[in-house]
């Protein structure tokens, strides 16, 4: 059964999860860490760790810096109109605004009897991003308790306003004095007998939490891993907005170029690597490319898709782009039955034989079936290669960076992520490069990667380990991290290179048979697409 260690017992989960195997717990503190200590707050903050061993070759560090800060507030974070001094007034209303906009909307707001201030939010430049002034916020109040300022929304949310109850130290500033709370799994390939496991649950289709992914396979631990789709109006929830592989099966294409994780059975050649990928289906002498992979068709989840995808070929995190004319190939994999819609559908037993065509398409699929979808002007393609009783062959591979073909072997795992973190043991943050940066949305990168929130990041060390780490966040006790600042924690843990993964509500880590995290959504631990999961050695 998974327990849960959340809200106010998260001040006791170290003391919790160290009572178990007691004689391996080492706990070390600021004082004999010298430069190991993570870069946030001011230098001097108390840090302790606490380590344990989880199995052969596997340890687990909880890291606590700092602590409860007073100068730390919560506050209403107020959503802007552009104003009539904006240079589009008709824009909706964003956190982020001009000065003018954001200026002229405090003013109407202290008119109105709030105590309202604007401050301008400045980030800092990483590897293909040049920061600078993202624009200016607009804030009312200052209060020591989050009732006090939930009180103070309600306030406003009378008089018209639409705010955002939160807390300073969610902010991104130096000065903060924490606290922080990290959790840290090292695998250890010289002593790791398990093995690492990537997993999606019982199908693509679904979502799960970590817990129960980890539950269900009896692992010893878990994080959270992909992203994924979670908005059925974006696809299927559950279906890797990414590249996805699992025991060597390419089950979800790559986001164009973007970064992820790949991992081995044996816990060996851990890698962060950007790939592209083909595929196509194949009937004799004539072949037809494919444009997706387990995937609703039309609907192009962090888009970097084929160049007629709208509104850009080009990743762009938290959109989902679209195309009327699709080639989509769907495995046994993704679930019990295709997605219904407009187009053509070739049914294939498991013997690659076409067994149906379907108009409309969608609906189960035979025992180790598969299907090809077509929509558009795809659907003649489709009609002219599928006959009634004839073989197709799906084929599909991932490219690495060189354009070569590259076959991953049963055991691999590749889980997608970004942005890229560190690369040759330097910090190397991408998020311009995989989709983060909007130029006309700043508010975006402002929530997304300025801020701190609950941040799941993997990689590996100088010496081969592999290192995944979660970062408690949205709370008065545990404030998060940035991107970048999850770059600089992951260079101090000394990883030589390492990528973001699906964070916020999703982060969890997950500890024989505890989830570590506290959750941060409302509603308790959020399902996800799939999870990195450390299994316990096998019985001969």
């Amino acid at each position: 059964m998974i327990k849960r260690l959340c809200g106010a017992g998260l001040a006791l989960a170290v003391g919790v999860v160290v009572m178990v195997n007691v004689p391996s717990l080492q706990t070390s503190s600021a004082a004999n860490q010298g430069q190991n200590a993570l870069p946030l707050g001011p230098s001097g903050l108390k840090e302790t760790r606490t380590t344990r061993t989880v199995q052969p070759g596997v340890s687990l560090t909880r890291i606590v810096r700092g602590a409860k800060d007073p100068a730390l507030r919560w506050t209403v974070e107020v959503a802007v109109p552009g104003g009539d001094t904006s240079p589009d007034p008709d824009a909706p209303p964003t956190v982020l605004k001009d000065r003018p906009s954001a200026e002229e909307w405090a003013g109407d707001l202290r008119r109105d009897g709030f105590r309202a201030r604007t401050e301008q939010v400045t980030t800092p430049e990483v590897a293909d991003y040049a920061g600078g002034t993202l624009g200016w916020r607009v804030r009312v109040g200052s209060f020591g308790s989050q009732s006090a300022a939930k009180s103070e929304r309600a306030r406003l949310k009378a008089a018209g306003y639409t705010g955002t109850v939160v807390h300073t130290g969610w902010d991104g500033d130096v000065t903060a004095k924490g606290p922080w709370r990290l959790d840290v799994l090292t695998v250890d390939p010289d002593r790791f007998r398990g093995s690492l496991r990537a997993s999606y649950g019982a199908d693509l289709e679904n979502i799960e939490t970590t817990s129960e992914l980890a539950e269900e396979a009896g692992a010893v631990a878990a994080v959270n891993a992909g992203f994924f789709v979670f908005d059925p109006d974006a696809g299927a929830p559950g279906d890797p907005a990414g590249t996805g592989v699992y025991d060597g099966r390419l089950l979800s294409e790559p986001v164009n170029g973007r970064p992820s994780l790949v991992v081995h059975a044996d816990g060996r050649g851990t890698e962060i690597v950007r790939y592209t990928w083909e595929g196509r289906v194949v009937r004799g002498d004539t072949a037809l490319r494919l444009t997706g992979l387990n995937r609703v068709p039309g609907l192009i989840r962090n888009c970097g898709g084929s160049a007629d995808d709208t509104p850009t070929s080009r990743p762009l995190h938290d959109v989902t782009c679209v195309n009327d004319d699709e080639l989509v190939a769907f495995t046994p994999h993704y679930g019990k039955s295709t997605p219904e819609g407009d187009g053509l559908e070739a049914v294939l037993d498991a013997d690659d034989r076409v067994v149906e065509l379907r108009s409309p398409r969608g609906g189960p699929l035979p025992e180790g079936g598969s299907s090809v979808h077509a929509t558009g002007r795809r659907v003649a393609e489709l009609t002219g290669l599928a006959v009634t009783g004839e073989r197709l062959r799906l084929e599909t591979a991932l490219l690495d960076e060189s354009g070569r073909r590259t076959e991953p072997a049963p055991g691999t795992g590749v889980l997608n992520g970004g942005p890229e973190l560190v690369r040759g043991g330097r910090i190397h943050v991408t998020p311009a490069t995989d989709g983060m940066v909007r130029p006309d949305d700043p508010s975006f990168y402002y929530g997304w990667a300025h801020k701190r929130n609950p941040r799941t990041f993997a990689g590996v060390d100088a010496d081969g380990r592999t290192v995944l780490v979660t970062a408690h966040g949205r709370t008065a006790d545990a404030l998060g991290l940035s991107v970048l600042e999850s770059a600089e924690v992951a260079r101090v843990l000394g990883l030589h290179d390492a990528v973001s993964l699906d964070g916020g509500g999703s982060t969890t880590m997950v500890v024989d048979g505890v989830v570590l995290t506290t959750p941060s959504d409302s509603t308790d631990e959020r399902p996800v697409g799939d999870a990195l999961l450390i299994m316990p050695p096998r019985r001969d």
